[in-house]
């Protein structure tokens, strides 16, 4: 039996390999851009804006911050509990062209001592969960080799 691929969160994000995108919504009204996505209102307190567009976001950006978390982040993160807890990296990355922040983890293996305030990092595809039926998908950043600062 096959599983099926399938986000996490719907609609967050799309494509594979470098079709890869994270997904946000654009306010016609004030050109704001959000991410996570927003479908009803624009949420800039200045706007009253309510017809927001799909748009994929920048493909790379620049860490901004990072940490590591030594805890098990709430759903729809699973933890098998007979595994052994490894810590994982946080990195909140800057999309110039959106003018945001967006909180991610870093690829599996990473470790703070791989990051540096302002390396250029880039939006992939990852795997969060598998089980009997499922390959519950998400987004990792990776650093783009040759693109430290």
């Amino acid at each position: 039996m096959s599983r099926v691929r399938t986000p996490v969160v719907s609609g967050w994000f799309s494509g594979e390999g470098e079709d890869f995108r994270l997904l946000g919504t654009r306010c016609r009204a004030c050109s704001a851009v959000f991410f996570p996505r927003e479908d009803a209102f624009c949420r800039d307190p200045g706007c009253g804006g309510a017809e927001l567009d799909e748009v994929p976001l920048s493909r790379c950006g620049r860490v901004w911050s990072y940490t590591d978390g030594r805890y098990r982040p709430p759903a729809p993160y699973v933890w098998d509990d007979d595994r052994e807890w490894r810590p994982h990296t946080l990195i909140a990355v800057e999309l110039a062209a959106e003018r945001m922040m967006v909180l991610g983890q870093g690829e599996p293996g990473l470790t703070v001592a791989d990051l540096a305030v302002g390396m250029t990092v880039r939006a992939v595809p990852g795997v969060l969960n598998e089980d009997a039926g499922h390959v519950w998908t998400t987004w990792y950043w990776r650093p783009v080799p040759g693109r430290a600062r």
